[in-house]
């Protein structure tokens, strides 16, 4: 209907305003129903499996960028580039290339202090 609307705007020539106000307020209905539809069908009663979340998140090859002060961009590339390829974690990748002890790596590496600005 949305893409008919536009068509029907675009093919008729001219630009009546009441037609104009008639097909912008049908198109605005239709996306509003989408979205309630949306929000009851796919939305409602959903829940953040946070388990998942927080081990997607601690796992994330993303966190290696919180490594290169204190072991420099080519070391960290490589832990990553390691982990990556092995499918293991930065933590384990740092570990087995020596590059950080495992108490440097967890001081290192905290991801709730990423997702904000820093002080």
């Amino acid at each position: 209907m949305k893409v008919a609307n536009d068509i029907r705007l675009l093919g008729s020539g001219h630009f009546h305003s009441l037609m104009i106000i008639v097909l912008c307020y049908q198109s605005l209905r239709l996306l509003g129903d989408a979205f309630a539809s949306f929000e009851k069908n796919c939305v409602r009663g959903i829940q953040a499996n946070r388990e998942r979340i927080s081990k997607l998140l601690h796992e994330s090859l993303m966190l290696v960028t919180s490594l290169n002060p204190k072991i420099g961009y080519d070391n960290a590339a490589a832990v990553a580039k390691k982990a990556h390829k092995e499918g293991s974690t930065l933590k384990e990748a740092a570990l087995s290339l020596g590059v950080l002890t495992s108490e440097e790596f967890d001081t290192l590496v905290v991801p709730e202090k990423m997702i904000g600005p820093s002080d």
